[in-house]
């Protein structure tokens, strides 16, 4: 796959985390589930949203050093002795 596509696919993924990620907040704090409410509490498309949410987060955890990659994201280690 080329990496513009698979690029693509990371922000699809980001996005889909961010909406389960705040539907959640708003479960946690409030009590209210946005997915729900929009699409119907345990409905086709709600099921859909939170399978496909969940789905990105699999991608996510098991491609994330070939996105670190694909983004040229470099993470240092310091060490106990190291100066910033």
């Amino acid at each position: 796959m080329n990496s513009s596509l698979l690029k693509s696919i990371d922000i699809g993924a980001y996005s889909l985390l961010l909406i389960g990620a705040l539907n959640w907040g708003l479960v946690g704090l409030f009590e209210f589930d946005l997915v729900a409410t929009l699409c119907g509490s345990m409905s086709l498309l709600s099921r859909t949203v939170y399978a496909l949410v969940g789905i990105a987060a699999l991608y996510d955890l098991l491609s994330l050093p070939a996105i670190l990659k694909r983004w040229d994201i470099n993470i240092h280690h310091r060490t106990a002795g190291a100066h910033a």
